[in-house]
């Protein structure tokens, strides 16, 4: 059977990379949520391998992120766990680093409230996260295509859509992360680190 393939995940792989790589020398176990099509994790554990990377998203994506990872045969990333952010417990395991890439915009707000909820539970003190994709700034676009891509979300599903920054922000520091930098990516695109306190 055919892997699923999604073009931004080859295109902005490297640039995030170039980011996290760094970031991740001292880590050893991360937490992907929202692994998708399985392109990242392979990749990037690839690239890491001290890293133990663990997998994740909805019980409909994982056959095609196992798809990846038998053809991959990384030995330090793990099949997919169920985790729905609106109704799945996330793992009692603590985990050194969160990454997740295009779901905040995918999310309703309810449903990130509770991702930073849950996460302040299975990041220990001195772990960090990386949210990558598009946010809005004081309330406005980054670009004409982040409005046309948040309009086509919003058809899509009127609950979604891009969020603000600063309500990030509030979010996380309300879960103790403390932010730490925010990084322009191509294409109109961010990674939010953050650390958390303790």
């Amino acid at each position: 059977m055919t892997k699923p393939f999604a073009g931004s995940c080859q295109q902005n792989q490297d640039p995030i990379l170039n980011i996290i790589q760094p970031l991740l020398k001292d880590r050893q176990t991360v937490l992907e949520i929202g692994s998708g099509t399985g392109q990242h994790a392979v990749y990037f554990a690839g690239e890491m391998p001290h890293l133990h990377w663990q997998t994740s998203d909805r019980i409909e994506n994982h056959h095609g992120i196992n798809l990846w990872l038998e053809a991959a045969k990384n030995t330090n990333i793990y099949p997919p766990i169920a985790l729905d952010v609106s109704h799945d417990a996330f793992p009692k395991q603590k985990f050194d680093a969160i990454f997740t890439a295009n779901t905040l915009h995918i999310m309703s707000k309810d449903d990130v409230c509770s991702f930073f909820q849950s996460i302040a539970t299975c990041i220990p003190p001195k772990g960090i996260l990386f949210a990558y994709g598009p946010f809005n700034y004081n309330g406005e676009y980054t670009s004409d295509s982040n409005a046309q891509f948040d309009h086509w979300l919003k058809s899509r599903d009127i609950k979604s859509g891009i969020k603000d920054f600063e309500w990030i922000n509030e979010l996380a520091k309300a879960a103790g992360l403390k932010m730490v930098a925010d990084y322009e990516m191509p294409a109109n695109n961010r990674i939010l680190y953050f650390h958390k306190q303790g």
